[in-house]
């Protein structure tokens, strides 16, 4: 079970005035590979925008303080954001934060189609995300 950063995601009501910013003022690429499609009538059907400084995505979602409730999960990855990796093996993952009793919400594919994806809470109340890819 192995994990690499895969994207931090932000949070916004303005999803075009951050993706101006982040390109405009950090200087970051919009990117074109490598997307996830969204499953927009899952749970979450909020705008987001993809930027890249090459080797890490920032995705910049819009805020659904109802994502959660929609989707029937705890977590809601979309009312502050989150940072997210990418694991070859979420079962084994699971299990290793079941064995340190981390509650997570299983997300499954709502949000993204072929990614499975779990979200948990750190010490401090932040978001991390770890998902795995269909056929990886």
């Amino acid at each position: 079970m192995k994990l690499t950063l895969h994207h931090i995601n932000v949070v916004t009501e303005n999803v075009e005035r951050l993706d101006n910013f982040y390109r405009d003022v950090l200087g970051l690429d919009r990117e074109t590979e490598g997307l996830p499609v969204l499953e927009k009538k899952k749970g979450y059907a909020g705008d987001v925008a993809f930027v890249t400084d090459g080797a890490i995505q920032t995705h910049l979602a819009q805020k659904d303080v109802m994502a959660g409730f929609n989707t029937g999960q705890i977590v809601n990855p979309v009312s502050h954001g989150h940072i997210a990796y990418r694991t070859d093996d979420l079962d084994a993952f699971k299990a290793h934060l079941e064995a340190r009793g981390v509650r997570y919400s299983d997300w499954g594919e709502r949000a993204v189609a072929g990614w499975r994806q779990i979200f948990f809470y750190d010490p401090d109340g932040n978001v991390i995300e770890v998902h795995q890819v269909d056929g990886a």
